[in-house]
């Protein structure tokens, strides 16, 4: 596995992340000579005062990208707020022996899960808890479930997957814009003009411009950062959430929840009146009775945009063909006076806590 000089972190970090190279066949990105059609000259390695992303302008696809969560830029306008409160739950109020914001990170900055935390640990100070695999080990399997990111005009990172991941991390005490955490690189578009780079990201369905309730959203109207606030609220989004695994698995496809959502809310394949979000009874009959009709499409139905049920991974059998007393439907609908509470239990609990309800 090659490796990549590493980026300087910030001194509140006082270390550094090794940007490593997936083994993977990569695509070159060509660097055109200034004056080229819809392109502008690269300024990987010279001095470009007026880029405050100059650290990333050398990223090539395949990299691992030590980047500072404050300066990734959403290709989304909106998220499923319940599924960043089951993170902060899970962080704050959690039951773990290793609390789970370090699997967390570890898995995002591809090195499987969290090892060990010492007491006290922090996100912030990476040397108070290890991962499975140290910077240079990472494999195949480790690399998959990373985030990822496109470097736009100027150097500014894009991300393409991952707002969840990383609002939860802004959002935790611990956390904040100054952490870092490693981004795989998809693609490298910083000679392009920002029209065309936005024309190549629609291409590549990197990004997603609809609202919550299916309107329009211009690419000059999307968060320009992480943080709940920056972001709308889409409810269908998170019902999709905790129906992973229930009524389909995530297939790497970008998006995916969100054309999920979108059937939801244009194709009324259930109906949500009664639907009581703070309740962890009907928030539970309700993905039920989502995830049933999910897995009851034919395969070849048009779901949304095109895309069909089979493609936008919808399993075969509900629930993987185990009872509703069974599988990840159990474990979802444990309450948080379990010893292992759900997801749904700790995005209520804390809602509750925070007043959020």
């Amino acid at each position: 596995m090659r490796l990549i000089p590493p980026f300087r972190r910030t001194a509140a970090l006082g270390t550094a992340v090794v940007a490593a190279v997936v083994a993977a066949p990569t695509v070159t990105v060509a660097h055109a000579a200034p004056g080229a059609p819809g392109t502008r000259p690269s300024f990987c390695g010279h001095d470009n005062r007026n880029t405050p992303f100059a650290r990333y302008l050398c990223a090539e696809t395949g990299d691992l990208l030590d980047v500072r969560i404050g300066d990734v830029h959403p290709t989304q306008p909106s998220l499923g707020y319940d599924e960043v409160y089951y993170k902060l739950g899970r962080y704050t109020l959690g039951k773990d022996a290793v609390n789970k914001k370090f699997d967390d990170w570890c898995e995002a900055d591809g090195r499987g899960e969290a090892a060990s935390a010492a007491p006290g640990a922090r996100l912030d100070d990476p040397s108070s808890f290890t991962c499975e695999l140290p910077v240079g080990a990472e494999t195949a399997e480790s690399i998959a479930p990373m985030k990822t990111v496109v470097i736009g005009p100027g150097g500014e990172p894009f991300l393409t997957d991952g707002h969840h991941t990383l609002t939860s991390f802004f959002e935790t005490p611990d956390g904040g814009a100054d952490l870092h955490v490693r981004l795989r690189v998809l693609a490298n578009y910083s000679t392009l003009t920002r029209k065309d780079f936005w024309d190549r990201m629609r291409e590549n369905k990197w990004v997603y411009l609809r609202g919550p309730e299916g309107a329009p959203v211009k690419v000059n109207k999307l968060p320009t950062g992480v943080g709940l606030a920056n972001f709308e609220n889409d409810e269908y989004r998170s019902l999709l959430y905790f129906g992973r695994d229930i009524g389909y698995e995530q297939n790497g496809l970008p998006f995916q929840e969100f054309y999920w959502g979108s059937w939801v809310r244009d194709a009324r394949p259930v109906d949500l009146a009664a639907w009581n979000r703070d309740d962890l009874g009907s928030y539970l009959a309700t993905v039920e009775d989502l995830t049933r009709k999910m897995t009851g499409l034919p395969r070849d139905a048009v779901v949304d945009s095109g895309f069909t049920a089979a493609g936008l991974g919808a399993l075969e059998q509900w629930n993987g063909g185990k009872a509703a007393t069974k599988g990840e439907f159990d474990k979802l609908g444990k309450p948080y006076a379990d010893a292992k509470p759900g997801k749904l239990a700790y995005a209520l609990e804390y809602k509750r806590t925070h007043g959020l309800g």
